[in-house]
C-alpha cells in the first residue's frame, strides 16, 4: 500500500512538473506574460457555508494558479490585508505596489468596501521608474473619493517599469470599476483612458482588471471607440463574446450566464502573441469566483 501511495505521488509530481513545464516554454524568449486575477475579499460571510470558498482553503490553489505560469507581472484586484500578506510571502520574487495608502491607515485589518488593485512585477528583470494611485472620481487626488453614483471607492494603481537587461520600459495600470452603476463605470473608464492619453501615442501601456461589463456594456464600448486602445484576447479570439470569466464558484456550470468582464486592454507599441483564460481548478474547489486570463505579448 505503502508503495503504490509513493508511485502515485511521483506520477502526480511528474505530472505538474511537466504541465509546468509546458506553459514556461509557450512563451517566446523576447515576450512578456501578464495575468489579471480577481481573488476575491477574503472573508465574507456568504463563503463561511462553502469550505471549497474560504480563503485559508482555496489561497494555495490561488498562487500556484499563477506562479506556475511564470508572469513577469501580475495584477490582482479585492486584495486586503491577509490575503496580501500570503501573497508578499509566496511571491518572494516579486516586488509589488499598490495596496498601502492613506485611506488604508486607519485599519489594520478586514475589508472597508475597499479592495485594493496590486501589482506584482518580477524583481529580478524589472526595475521601478515611477509609480502612482488615483481615484475614479472627479477628485482623483482623494483617497476614498467617490463621483457619478459609484456604490463604492475605486482607483486605478500604475506602475512605469524597465527592463533591466534591454532598457524597454512599459507601464502597467490595474483597475476595477463599479459593480452596479453602467454610467459610473462609462465615467471611471473615461477618467483612466484621459490619464493614459498623457502619455506618447507609442509608448507601451498595458491596463488590467475587472470591469464589471461585458464587451456590449458602457465602458467597454467606450475604449473600443478609443482608435489606439486593444484588448489582447479579442486580438487573439475575435471580437465575438467567447468564453467568460466570472463564475461565482461555479465553473462551466456558470457558461451559459456567463461573460467577460476581466480584460487586458493595450495601447503602444505591443503585439498581442496570446491570451487564454485561465480555467485551473481542483474538483470543486477554484481559486476564485473569477477565471484568470493570462497573455502573452512583445514590445516591438
Amino acid at each position: 500500500m505503502r508503495q503504490n501511495w509513493i508511485s502515485l505521488s511521483l506520477v502526480l509530481l511528474l505530472t505538474v512538473m511537466t504541465d509546468w513545464a509546458s506553459i514556461s516554454a509557450a512563451k517566446p524568449k523576447d515576450a512578456y506574460r501578464v495575468m489579471t486575477c480577481n481573488i476575491r475579499i477574503t472573508g465574507l460571510e456568504a463563503d463561511a457555508p462553502y469550505p471549497e470558498r474560504v480563503w485559508e482553503n482555496r489561497r494555495n490553489l490561488c498562487v500556484n494558479t499563477i506562479l506556475k505560469r511564470k508572469p513577469d507581472f501580475f495584477c490582482l484586484q479585492e486584495v486586503i490585508y491577509d490575503s496580501y500578506e500570503y501573497f508578499k510571502k509566496r511571491c518572494s520574487a516579486y516586488s509589488s505596489y499598490g495596496f498601502v495608502g492613506p485611506e488604508m491607515d486607519a485599519y489594520s485589518e478586514g475589508y472597508h468596501n475597499i479592495g485594493k488593485n496590486v501589482i506584482f512585477f518580477r524583481k529580478d528583470k524589472f526595475e521601478l521608474v515611477s509609480s502612482g494611485c488615483y481615484w475614479l472620481s472627479d477628485s482623483p487626488l482623494i483617497g476614498g473619493s467617490m463621483s457619478w453614483g459609484t456604490t463604492r471607492a475605486r482607483h486605478c494603481n500604475w506602475v512605469r517599469l524597465r527592463e533591466i537587461k534591454t532598457g524597454k520600459e512599459i507601464r502597467l495600470l490595474n483597475v476595477h470599476l463599479d459593480h452596479l452603476s453602467d454610467s459610473a463605470r462609462r465615467e471611471q473608464i473615461k477618467l483612466v483612458i484621459n490619464e493614459c492619453a498623457q502619455y506618447s501615442h507609442s509608448f507601451p501601456q498595458v491596463m488590467c482588471g475587472d470591469f464589471n461589463s461585458g464587451i456590449a456594456n458602457a465602458p467597454i464600448l467606450y475604449i473600443h471607440n478609443q482608435q489606439d486602445w486593444s484588448e489582447m484576447y479579442e486580438d487573439i479570439h475575435g471580437k465575438k463574446e467567447f468564453g467568460f470569466t466570472c463564475h461565482n464558484f461555479l465553473g462551466d456550470q456558470r457558461k451559459k450566464k456567463g461573460k467577460r468582464i476581466d480584460f487586458i486592454f493595450h495601447k503602444g507599441a505591443i503585439e498581442t502573441l496570446s491570451c487564454n483564460i485561465v480555467t485551473d481548478h481542483e474538483g470543486t474547489m477554484y481559486p476564485s469566483d473569477h477565471y484568470f486570463v493570462d497573455a502573452t505579448f512583445r514590445i516591438k
